[in-house]
């Protein structure tokens, strides 16, 4: 029979806790698949992709008849930084980042001089895994008041979601009587729009 080797219980557990931060850096999302949604947006850092509204469109909601350009402008380790140009609009940008329980998508809105919109900095944390291609995000706490704040009430169910597939990124964002969709064509880069406002 094998002899089996006894450490002592305080040095086992110095090497479990050596190996998972090894295997595990600080603030990393923390599923397989949450890392694999995120370094996908990260592989197309440095590129902007034009989009077009596939559901929920209105001719009163400020997107449709406008130039919809994604630009995967900002990539580090744990966050990614994506300007969503509408148009002469380049007031909003989508943050991506990594938190220890998941990630986080936050919306920056800013006005033309680079200030903060007062609405602004709103989003939520994933509360499941997802999938390697689709992650959802349900408002936050803090975006609740925000919007109550500024008399956004029917905003306070949003739950935004991004999909990312070979050919197509996705940005849709659902709540009670809204389902409003953009796709972002992959195939086709186009030119890099200029610097969102407060970040030129």
């Amino acid at each position: 029979m094998a002899k089996t080797s006894k450490l002592p219980g305080y040095f086992t557990s110095a090497l479990v806790c050596s190996a998972a931060l090894i295997a595990a850096p600080s603030n990393a999302a923390n599923s397989v698949q949450q890392q694999q949604f995120f370094e996908a947006i990260a592989n197309l850092c440095g590129k902007a992709f034009a989009g077009k509204i596939t559901a929920g469109g209105s001719e009163d909601d400020g997107f449709s008849g406008k130039a919809l350009i994604m630009h995967v402008r900002q990539c580090n380790d744990t966050e990614l930084k994506v300007p969503f140009h509408v148009g002469e609009d380049h007031s909003r940008t989508w943050v991506i980042t990594q938190t220890d329980t998941g990630l986080r998508l936050k919306h920056d809105h800013r006005h033309k001089d680079g200030s903060e919109d007062k609405v602004t900095m709103y989003g939520g944390d994933t509360r499941d895994v997802g999938t390697a291609n689709m992650q959802s995000f349900p408002v936050d706490d803090e975006s609740i008041v925000n919007f109550k704040q500024n008399g956004l009430d029917q905003s306070v169910t949003n739950v935004w979601q991004m999909m990312i597939e070979a050919h197509t990124f996705t940005y849709r964002l659902t709540r009670e009587n809204r389902d409003f969709k953009v796709e972002f064509d992959l195939t086709k880069p186009v030119a890099l729009p200029p610097a969102p406002w407060g970040y030129e």
